[in-house]
């Protein structure tokens, strides 16, 4: 008797149940939803908690920096004389050798990929953000009148702009919001003032892109400022001042003379930098266009000299000596203005990687030390204060930046209309000298055939 097998060739497979056919379609809907979320809003998220990161690292290893200057100065005055024309040199080798386009402040390099989306790639890169990162460091090390606010808006922008590899289908449109968004998350994240970081976009960087993208600036800034808050604390950046209480039309007189006095040496420091071949020996511009190495090495020499001479005020950034004027009443030498404007000047022209922005707010307040000696109608902290944003504005040429971030970083909303008034006054002054400092830069990367003596 044979047993009877069921005919499996005939039978068909049985049909899945719609509860996980229903199951997997959402599934995969989920997965589909998480994808578009993160390449929308997750690449750009990480991003700007990366500029965060870089930033407050950045800011460590360039005070770290001029600490093992000043330990190098407690072992000899005249050590400088040394170190920093030697280290002036290997800078400017190592810059011109493996990162052209790292010099100078970076802010212009920035305004530059946003005018034209072509310079992006050799203006804002990794090897740029490294680049800008160690040469500076080293002139930080070497003692150098140097800050490390604008290369941050640089580094800022170049980290930002390399997390357009992470979404599908880039655009010009997506790389111009990455390159806003980090240069100002990297301004506000380093000096802790995010309301100064949205402002600078609008006022300096673009004035009518931003305008469309508020909101994502807004979100860069607010990640990145969590990330720097979470390491570093609600800080001031340069602490809490003692305000002017009230406000006497006598201080009118002051207030005008501080935003002339400002103005005009703002304004002065623009037309330096700006128009060299005018002012400069031939020999000198021929040696800086022809061997940038020596002449960077002279750049050094000049530098030590003035640091020697000032009892070494004005090595670095001038972080410590501005802030010992807006903390207490101990002035400073009535030359410590004049010192630190020129070894601002010389460190500029040899080309280091490195900002203006602090430089710009210690010799703000060592002219408002100035006028501190000449009046006691304002007291020395709020005459520190109000130069400190006259002479930032008047270099900048952006008034309301300026304000802000002065105002931000001393806790200063009780000067809010002094500070403004000065701020405004002195850029007009600035504007009868000097074109546009960082916008006149910009413009040099963007038509470079163009002689110098052209553009200026």
């Amino acid at each position: 008797m044979s047993a009877i097998l069921p005919n499996t060739e005939s039978a068909s497979p049985p049909s899945p149940s719609p509860l996980l056919s229903l199951s997997a379609r959402l599934a995969r809907r989920g997965v589909n939803r998480s994808r578009r979320l993160w390449h929308n809003y997750g690449v750009f998220w990480l991003g700007a908690v990366l500029v965060g990161l870089v930033s407050v690292a950045y800011a460590k290893l360039v005070d770290f920096g001029f600490e093992l200057f000043q330990r190098m100065l407690s072992h000899g005055a005249w050590l400088p004389l040394v170190v920093t024309p030697l280290g002036a040199a290997l800078a400017i080798w190592l810059t011109q050798k493996f990162f052209p386009g790292a010099e100078g402040s970076g802010i212009p390099q920035v305004i530059a990929t946003l005018q034209d989306s072509r310079l992006s790639k050799s203006l804002l890169s990794l090897r740029i953000m490294i680049g800008k990162i160690a040469i500076s460091f080293l002139g930080i090390l070497c003692g150098f009148t140097i800050g490390r606010e604008g290369p941050t808006v640089q580094i800022g922008a170049s980290l930002m702009y390399a997390m357009r590899h992470g979404y599908r289908r880039s655009s010009a449109h997506i790389e111009r919001q990455l390159t806003l968004a980090g240069a100002a998350a990297g301004l506000a994240a380093a000096f802790n003032t995010p309301l100064a970081g949205v402002v600078f976009a609008i006022e300096e960087l673009s004035r009518s892109f931003v305008a469309r993208n508020i909101g994502t600036l807004i979100t860069a800034i607010i990640f990145s400022g969590v990330v720097a808050l979470g390491l570093q604390g609600n800080y001031l950046y340069f602490g809490q001042i003692k305000a002017l209480t009230e406000f006497h039309w006598t201080l009118i007189p002051v207030l005008i003379a501080a935003s002339l006095l400002t103005g005009v040496a703002g304004g002065l420091f623009g037309w330096l930098m700006l128009n060299v071949p005018r002012w400069m020996p031939a020999s000198l511009v021929s040696l800086r266009r022809t061997y940038p190495v020596r002449f960077a090495f002279l750049c050094g020499l000049a530098i030590a000299v003035i640091g020697v001479a000032s009892g070494g005020t004005t090595f670095g950034s001038g972080y410590a000596e501005a802030r010992g004027l807006l903390e207490s009443h101990e002035a400073l030498s009535p030359l410590y203005a004049l010192l630190k404007f020129a070894a601002l000047c010389v460190s500029y022209l040899s080309g280091i990687p490195g900002g203006i922005f602090a430089p710009s707010l210690a010799i703000g307040a060592g002219l408002g030390n100035v006028m501190a000696h000449i009046t006691s109608v304002i007291p020395l902290p709020a005459m520190a204060a109000l130069c400190m944003v006259g002479y930032l504005a008047a270099v900048t040429q952006s008034p309301i930046t300026s304000f802000v971030i002065v105002m931000e970083m001393i806790d200063g909303h009780r000067m809010v209309i002094p500070l403004m008034a000065v701020a405004l006054l002195s850029t007009q002054v600035s504007k009868a000298i000097a074109p546009s400092f960082y916008h006149t830069l910009a413009h040099r990367f963007l038509t470079p055939t163009v002689p110098a003596t052209r553009q200026a």
